[in-house]
Order: C-alpha cells, then structure tokens, then sequence
C-alpha cells in the first residue's frame, strides 16, 4: 500500500524557490534542501526528482507568480505608459531595496549563474524574458495607438531595450553603490518614451 505525502508539496516548493532564491544553485546543497523543507531526501527525489528538476520547478513557479503581476501592471485599461513607467520605477526602487543585494532576482540569478552551461535553465530564461518583451511591446504598441508616444518609435525595439535596462538594473542593484546608477538609468530610459 502506498505511503500517502505527510507534506505539502506547494509548500515545500515554495520552501525550495526560496532556499535556491537566497543561496543560489550550486551553494544549495541536498542536505540544505533537506533541512530547509523538514522532509527526507527520498521524499524530496520522489515528490520532484533530482535537485536540478527542483531547481528548475522553482524557477518555473517564480517565473509564473512574477508574470501575473507583470500582466495585471501592464494590461489595465486606459492610458498604457503610466503602467509602464511604473514597472520600470517599480524594479529600480526594488533594486536599490537593502535587501534585495542579499537576494536579487531569482530568473536574473538563474541567468548569471547557469544559463551559459545549462540548457534546461536557459529556455525557461529566454521564454521569461520573451514573456516580458512581449508584455512591454504590446503596452507600448497600445501606447503609440493612443498617441502616448509618438508614432516613428518602434514599440518592439523600446520593449527590448527596456527588458535589457530591467535586467541590468537587478544586476546592477546587487552590488553596492548601485542605487543611484539604478536610478538615474531609469529616468533616462524613461525621458526615451516622450
């Protein structure tokens, strides 16, 4: 007869995203899994594999839970660049954040950390940051239809150059003296949709 789970599996996961989220993959340990998620190694390859599957399902569920907030910032009706400019101001105050040089962004960590070597990570990256050009092109195309911004810019070409701003701004963030740079990037890329 089967054993039945005397865990939660969600929250294990959730458990692990941060565990992996504050250490990174390769300073993450299976005995830390183990003693950060309270359950046994055997339950843990049973429940969700190796550590790189887990690895890889915390990265999905971070990936997921972060682009429902980008698709509610984006997507409100009305005027489109205000939701623009806040999630832009939105990531360069959560990048100057005390805190967030001890944690950064779990997808940007993932990038520096594994996407050069590892293949699995690089396409749930790449599929993150399509997501988010996608978002960005699509507020800005409504943008320019409502005369938000002119009509020689090219929404596709500002969503990538946002989505490279955003990105080196959780970079940037992590080191110390960041925050004006963080800042000041972000007015000027901002002072580019007027």
């Amino acid at each position: 007869m089967a054993r039945t789970k005397e865990f939660d599996p969600d929250a294990a996961l959730q458990s692990a995203l941060e565990l992996f989220w504050s250490k990174g993959y390769e300073a993450t340990s299976m005995a830390d899994l183990v003693a950060h998620l309270g359950i046994g190694r055997a339950s843990i390859y049973a429940t969700f594999g190796n550590k790189h599957e887990l690895y890889l399902k915390a990265l999905d569920r971070y990936a997921e839970t972060r682009e429902r907030e980008l698709v509610d910032e984006l997507s409100r009706p009305g005027p489109a660049l205000p939701g623009v400019r806040s999630l832009v101001r939105r990531f360069a105050a959560e990048a100057s954040a005390a805190d967030f040089r001890r944690t950064g962004c779990f997808v940007t960590n993932a990038a520096a950390e594994l996407a050069p070597h590892d293949e699995a990570a690089d396409r749930r990256i790449e599929r993150n940051w399509e997501g988010l050009e996608t978002l960005l092109r699509a507020a800005l195309v409504r943008a320019r239809a409502q005369g938000e911004i002119p009509d020689d810019r090219d929404p596709r070409a500002l969503a990538r150059m946002l989505l490279v701003l955003l990105q080196g701004i959780r970079v940037v963030g992590k080191v110390s003296g960041g925050r004006e740079r963080v800042r000041d990037a972000a007015e000027q890329a901002l002072a580019l949709l007027d």
